[in-house]
């Protein structure tokens, strides 16, 4: 793809309170690719043994990177970042221990 061929995004004005003009999005780039290359399957049998934490922060943090567009948040976003991958790799870790896979020998 070509940066004649990469999708663009369309801006409109709008009206703020006191009729000053501010910029709006109105249609941008859509992704219908593939998932992030980058973030596995961190379930049996696409792993030979059970995720670790660090399996569990590095898909949350290729997520994060995803979603926001950043691949490192400045200064005065980074702990909004962080929270962020936190949050999800806390998520990550819940959702693995409740699922059940079927036919897959119980651990614990």
């Amino acid at each position: 793809m070509t940066m004649d061929d990469a999708p663009t995004t369309t801006w409109s004005r709008t009206r703020r309170p006191g009729g000053a003009d501010r910029p709006a999005v109105v249609s941008g780039p859509v992704h219908t690719g593939p998932m992030c290359r980058s973030i596995k399957t961190l379930r049996p049998p696409a792993l030979p043994d059970v995720a670790t934490e660090e399996d569990m922060r590095a898909a949350a943090l290729q997520y994060v990177r995803k979603v926001s567009g950043f691949r490192a948040p400045a200064a005065h976003n980074r702990e909004a970042f962080e929270r962020a991958v936190e949050e999800i790799t806390g998520a990550t870790h819940r959702l693995l221990d409740s699922l059940e896979i079927r036919g897959a020998a119980k651990t614990g």
